[in-house]
């Protein structure tokens, strides 16, 4: 279940409230009368199935709640309640398998922006990927990986995509591209200088059997990231973060940018090219894969909410006649 907050006008409040009655996917309506204090209006409380939550989103944005109020959807730890126990059951579906639109689009549009945060922590994971291709130590890639914040605006761009929102597509491109290549420069000029004092020689930045996956991309590479961009998409739209972190370390992004600067910084450009290779792999297959995700998730969901709305409607016509 999730629990949601309305601010509307008391005029707009009555019909939302006529409308929720009529939906059993809604329980524990509560009504507080002039609540509002800054121009006046009605706070409305509710629990909504997961799986119902779209159309009661798509219905209170009809109403024009967020132009005049306000929709604040949380989700509660946990619910007792009959209602709440016969509203879910009769949803369709199971609730980890709702998706609300509403959320994503929220979070994609924070991800999108670019913030000091993802780019030191994209820097860090570089840099720590760079250092494990070094020592030729798997667990440093594997720490880089889960370092790395680069998913977010990837899934960011595929729900753009799916949802046609250029803003947050642009916004987000460069967020990520931008990144990497602010990440490279650095981490690369932070090579370099090493390298010139005798740090490392130029046989230890090249070599490494453990690591050397990084600059050896193939089909396998592709398939991988097929996987990890569906895998990445259903934990975000079940909000299942330990699935997450697993697709964090399945993906040779960061790895890919982190052997870059290494290898650029002494020379090695076959490997540095080889890297590049492995990066544009990942990031085609991780996005292909993310908007497919969405794509499929977006038809089955309407699908389901047309069915909803057809059955509601038989049933008020079997009323009616009765």
């Amino acid at each position: 279940m999730l629990g949601i907050k309305v601010t509307a006008p008391s005029a707009v409040a009555d019909g939302i409230v006529r409308d929720l009655r009529g939906r059993d996917t809604v329980a524990n309506i509560a009504r507080v009368p002039g609540a509002v204090l800054d121009g006046g209006g009605d706070l409305l409380l509710f629990d909504v199935a997961r799986e119902g939550a779209n159309d009661v989103m798509r219905m209170l944005r009809h109403r024009g709640v967020p132009r005049e109020g306000s929709i604040v959807v949380s989700e509660p730890l946990a619910v007792l309640s009959d209602a709440a126990d016969a509203a879910e059951r009769a949803a369709p579906g199971h609730p980890a398998d709702g998706v609300l639109w509403a959320q994503l689009a929220d979070r994609s549009r924070e991800d999108a922006r670019p913030s000091w945060s993802f780019f030191v922590f994209l820097l860090l994971a570089t840099l720590i990927a760079g250092i494990g291709r070094l020592l030729d130590q798997p667990i440093l890639i594997i720490g880089a990986m889960v370092v790395g914040p680069e998913f977010a605006p990837l899934a960011a761009i595929s729900y753009a995509i799916v949802r046609a929102r250029r803003g947050i597509a642009g916004m987000a491109s460069l967020t990520l591209f931008g990144g990497f290549v602010a990440s490279a420069l650095v981490a690369w000029g932070l090579w370099a200088l090493a390298y010139v004092f005798g740090v490392f020689t130029f046989a230890q930045a090249t070599t490494g059997e453990l690591t050397e996956f990084i600059v050896k991309p193939d089909a396998w590479s592709f398939v991988i990231a097929l996987l990890a961009g569906i895998a990445g998409v259903l934990s975000l739209t079940s909000s299942k973060s330990s699935a997450l972190v697993g697709v964090f370390i399945s993906i040779t992004t960061v790895p890919a940018v982190g052997t870059l600067a290494l290898t650029a910084a002494v020379g090695a450009w076959d490997e540095a090219w080889a890297a590049v290779v492995q990066l544009v792999i990942n990031l085609a297959g991780l996005l292909l894969a993310g908007t497919a995700t969405l794509f499929v998730q977006l038809r089955v969901g309407r699908w389901v909410s047309d069915r909803v709305r057809m059955r509601r409607l038989r049933a008020r016509r079997a009323a009616l006649r009765w």
